[in-house]
């Protein structure tokens, strides 16, 4: 077995928790309101804007046996950097504020997912965080495919408004691929275990951010 299958093996348990969350069966049944897809964007906003440091934090603290990984993560900032703006650019074409959305804080669990990235990154394994990769990119590409069109429809929103998740969709095969060649490379158990490591907490610390979002109740408290 590869390791990216071995990782996908050894991280579905935590992969089904996080898809059993109530707001995440809403949006792939369609049933979320702007608010709410606001919020979710809200909080993407404040975790994606770090993709780029966090990529930069990772490559500066790799050792010359993993160079090879530096210059993937070079290509990976090329992709990513300006995505947190595509986020705040949804926003208002949802009809939200995107200007109060850059100057709010975070959910306290979108902060923790954060700070653990930088701790693993800064403290552990620097090669860890491509299981923040794999979390992030995979919860998106299945939201972006199977829960997109649907939200779009029940919520009579543009296509400008899905920029973000029409991003990580199903036609983007070749940055799946990119993705499971790399993580294939990592040969040193420890970084296979740092990865998994990573993965598996990933998957219950992104889970709180979804939890955080509002439902029932709270729509009228908390939803434009």
């Amino acid at each position: 077995m590869n390791f990216f299958d071995k990782l996908k093996a050894e991280t579905e348990q935590e992969r089904q928790q996080l898809f059993s969350i109530p707001i995440i069966q809403d949006a792939l049944q369609g049933s979320v309101t702007t608010g709410q897809y606001i919020a979710f964007l809200t909080q993407a906003y404040h975790h994606v804007r770090h993709t780029v440091p966090l990529m930069m934090a990772c490559g500066s603290r790799l050792d010359e046996r993993h160079e090879w990984l530096r210059q993937a993560i070079a290509e990976y900032i090329e992709e990513e950097i300006g995505h947190q703006e595509w986020i705040l650019n949804d926003i208002a074409a949802c009809g939200g504020d995107a200007a109060a959305a850059r100057a709010s804080r975070p959910h306290a669990s979108t902060e923790l997912m954060v700070a653990y990235a930088y701790h693993q990154v800064d403290r552990g394994n620097p090669v860890a965080f491509f299981g923040m990769v794999h979390v992030l990119e995979g919860t998106s590409t299945a939201l972006a495919t199977h829960a997109a069109d649907t939200i779009r429809g029940a919520l009579a929103l543009p296509p400008e408004a899905f920029s973000y998740l029409s991003s990580h969709g199903s036609l983007d095969l070749e940055h799946v691929a990119f993705f499971e060649k790399l993580v294939n490379r990592l040969d040193d158990p420890r970084d296979q275990d740092a990865v998994v490591h990573m993965a598996r907490m990933m998957y219950g610390l992104y889970g709180g951010v979804f939890r955080s979002l509002p439902r029932g109740a709270a729509l009228f408290a908390e939803a434009p």
